[in-house]
């Protein structure tokens, strides 16, 4: 049974305006497909450059948290919120980023379990803090994260991730949107 990728009109490549239309073709050539939220979130335009923009500060950039550590914060967060999508997805490039086929697994169940550094943990906690509770968030969190050498920039950064996909999470269940079939296998064989 075949299941539209979105319960929301999805358009067509060819008749995007032409700065998204380059930005998917760019990473269909890089990864060999579109990734379905480039398409779901594409039928709206502005918004779609709005999360794209914010989501490309937040996870490209440089700083204290490697890409790998960024991906795990939405990995966490993304199995707290029960998002098929966003598991799959980041799953996928957490595997590649760490260049281990098990962690993302590991995380998505019981990310404490996993086979993480005790820093990765504290950062995982205050994620899922964010995520789950973020009313209870007090200095005691903030001074923790500084015990494992975190800087205030990086406290945001974690802060900011994990809120960016409660946005992405919560959006995907809109949608109905699921994951490309070719994200389950990436990052587990060796090429």
């Amino acid at each position: 049974m075949t299941q539209s990728l979105s319960r929301f009109p999805v358009p067509a490549i060819d008749a995007l305006p032409d700065d998204i239309r380059t930005r998917l073709l760019a990473v269909q050539e890089k990864s060999g497909f579109v990734p379905n939220v480039f398409l779901a979130l594409a039928w709206r335009p502005d918004e779609f450059r709005a999360f794209f923009a914010y989501h490309d500060a937040l996870m490209e950039k440089d700083g204290g948290l490697s890409k790998a550590e960024r991906e795990m914060i939405v990995v966490a967060t993304s199995s707290a919120n029960q998002c098929e999508y966003c598991v799959v997805a980041h799953g996928a490039i957490l595997r590649i980023r760490a260049k281990n086929p098990l962690i993302s697994d590991q995380i998505a169940i019981n990310y404490r379990n996993a086979d993480i550094t005790p820093r990765q943990r504290a950062m995982l906690d205050f994620a899922m803090r964010i995520c789950t509770e973020p009313y209870l968030v007090a200095d005691a969190d903030f001074d923790a994260l500084a015990g494992h050498g975190f800087s205030e920039a990086d406290i945001w950064d974690i802060g900011a991730i994990a809120a960016l996909f409660a946005l992405s999470n919560r959006m995907a269940h809109l949608t109905r949107m699921r994951p490309n079939a070719e994200f389950h296998l990436l990052g587990r064989l060796p090429k």
